[in-house]
């Protein structure tokens, strides 16, 4: 499986960035789509999570929540991260992870977002 992010840049704070993660080449079964940060410094930490199934259910972490939405697209198994009002505090590596059936997981290579204040 190789998953490919994209998105990524530097913006002003108060701007919008929109992450993507395609994955190609899985045979198993997909339970959930998540983005990750890692600021520098610190340990990467979980950004928010939805599941693929049917009835899209998110998970955000509290510092992003009402700023960032997780939507997803099964069918060209994409996950997208909306980011609006981006802080300096949002900058940092972001990650991508899909998790399938069997506790079998992938990262994508991280995308640098960096918000100048």
């Amino acid at each position: 499986v190789q998953l490919q992010a994209s998105g990524g840049g530097l913006v002003q704070s108060g701007g919008s960035l929109r992450l993507s993660c395609a994955a190609s080449g899985s045979i198993f079964s997909l339970n959930s789509m998540s983005w990750y940060c890692q600021a520098a410094g610190k340990q990467r930490e979980l950004v928010a999570t939805i599941n693929s199934g049917s009835g899209s259910v998110a998970n955000y972490a509290d510092s992003v929540k009402g700023r960032f939405t997780i939507p997803r697209d099964n069918a060209k198994n994409t996950v997208y991260l909306q980011m609006n009002n981006l802080k300096p505090d949002d900058t940092a590596v972001y990650y991508c992870k899909f998790e399938y059936s069997g506790g079998i997981y992938y990262w994508g290579k991280g995308t640098l977002v960096t918000v100048s204040s």
